[in-house]
């Protein structure tokens, strides 16, 4: 039987000699970014890894065909073709029909794990919504990382989002949230949140030392790696505070409900910032990357040895 997926010649030659590998998935770059800053980007995360010494793993439905690894003409196609944005419950559909989509938090996680890697770089991680109570509204990256076997790089999750209830909904699902170098949950934009975490590292050995123990102990759940932006990059809390509350306004004056609400939202926010929103974005993002390329380079070693 063929393999569902295809993994590039540079990313087969990592994972056959225990390199350090960073999965990077393409959601970011096809919905999360404008063009064409969004393929700028795309180069610039994978040089990130690449100067660490570090095998960028961009992951997207090309075709079909799942892609464990990018040629710089797969960054091209999903920074300037129109995708469809897939989960992991939409990858055998789009297979079967030959179409291509950016994978989300949840989809490239799945994916980066059937292929055996191990360190996963976002910007933040999907979560519960807010009114969830009614419209039950949760991004599928909680349940996707309840049974899958990867460490997520995020700054947490957007403000816009249930912060309380997606940190609730992380430990009934048994996934291990870890502040790295912080004991305060980050939301995106800003270093902190209202909420503490109980447990924190300060180096990548320690989150290596972490991932062995839960592959000891036989768990098969991801873990959530919280890095918040670095203190100068993050947006000023007071402009977060009143875009957001702008944007929620707009939302409840416009009717937005249920799922339409977190996308309305976030383009309303960026709006209202004047693109301030959107480089925090990406300055979040390339710490992100920098953070796990640490922790895949420290987990290599910690195999190696």
């Amino acid at each position: 039987m063929p393999t569902p997926f295809q993994i590039s010649d540079e990313v087969a030659a990592a994972l056959a000699a225990g390199d350090p590998i960073v999965a990077l998935e393409s959601t970011i770059i096809s919905h999360g970014l404008p063009r064409p800053r969004n393929h700028e980007a795309a180069i610039e995360f994978e040089t990130i890894l690449r100067d660490a010494g570090v095998t960028p793993a961009t992951i997207a439905v090309l075709d079909g065909v799942p892609q464990i690894g990018l040629s710089a003409e797969g960054v091209r196609r999903i920074a300037e073709e129109d995708l469809a944005k897939a989960s992991v419950r939409d990858l055998p559909i789009i297979a079967a029909a030959g179409s291509s989509a950016a994978t989300t938090v949840a989809a490239t996680s799945h994916l980066a794990a059937l292929a055996g890697i191990r360190v996963f770089a976002t910007g933040g991680l999907g979560g519960v919504h807010r009114g969830a109570n009614e419209s039950f509204d949760e991004s599928a990256d909680l349940s996707t990382l309840a049974v899958t076997n990867i460490t997520v790089v995020s700054a947490g999750v957007k403000s816009v989002l249930d912060i309380a209830a997606t940190l609730e909904r992380l430990e009934t699902l048994s996934v291990p949230v870890v502040g790295f170098g912080t004991k305060i949950f980050p939301s995106f934009w800003l270093r902190e949140s209202a909420y503490t975490l109980d447990w924190s590292v300060d180096t990548a050995a320690q989150v290596a030392a972490v991932m062995q123990s839960q592959d000891d102990l036989g768990h098969g759940q991801g873990i959530v790696l919280a890095n918040p932006i670095p203190l100068e990059q993050q947006w000023d809390p007071t402009e977060h505070d009143r875009v957001l509350s702008l944007a929620l306004a707009e939302a409840d004056a416009a009717g937005v409900t249920g799922k339409a609400v977190t996308p309305f939202l976030l383009l309303k926010i960026v709006e209202l910032s004047g693109g301030r929103s959107l480089e925090v974005n990406l300055d979040l993002a390339r710490n992100n990357v920098r953070v796990a390329a640490q922790v895949a380079l420290a987990w290599s070693a910690l195999n190696r040895g």
